[in-house]
């Protein structure tokens, strides 16, 4: 498997918003409708980026992240918002190459910290981010708004 990590560019977006739905299945999570705004958002990379992994010009996974300002961190720290790979290529280190990629990518931004959150629906993936140094810190807590 020769497997390509890039940025993503508009170009992508109805097969990264179907990786989104596949995402949305297997966590019993909702797609919200404004989606591919925060999609063509995250193209200018000011705030956050998409990353994509392609095989011959199909995408097999998709990484977003958000790029956060934190006075405790000096600067900026990385949120991984989403790590998704298509069934067909899951065990063939897809989601290692897009994490790989991302880790890098926020290092040479000059990003303090990553994060990333596990849900009960995604709680089975903690071993994987332990194999790339991934420490559990806290609990979080959220509140829905609006």
């Amino acid at each position: 498997m020769s497997v390509n990590v890039r940025v993503a560019v508009a170009a992508d977006k109805d097969a990264c918003l179907a990786l989104m739905g596949e995402l949305s299945a297997a966590t019993g999570s909702s797609l919200n409708p404004a989606m591919g705004d925060a999609y063509d958002e995250l193209l200018d990379g000011t705030r956050g980026q998409i990353l994509v992994a392609e095989e011959q010009s199909r995408l097999l996974g998709l990484a977003s992240v958000t790029y956060n300002l934190a006075m405790r961190y000096g600067g900026e720290y990385c949120q991984l918002e989403e790590l998704v790979v298509g069934p067909e290529a899951r065990g063939k280190k897809v989601g290692a190459l897009l994490l790989e990629t991302t880790l890098a990518n926020a290092r040479l931004r000059g990003c303090a910290e990553i994060g990333a959150y596990l849900v009960e629906s995604t709680e089975h993936n903690r071993a994987f981010y332990y194999k790339f140094g991934f420490t559990p810190v806290g609990t979080e807590m959220r509140q829905v708004l609006g």
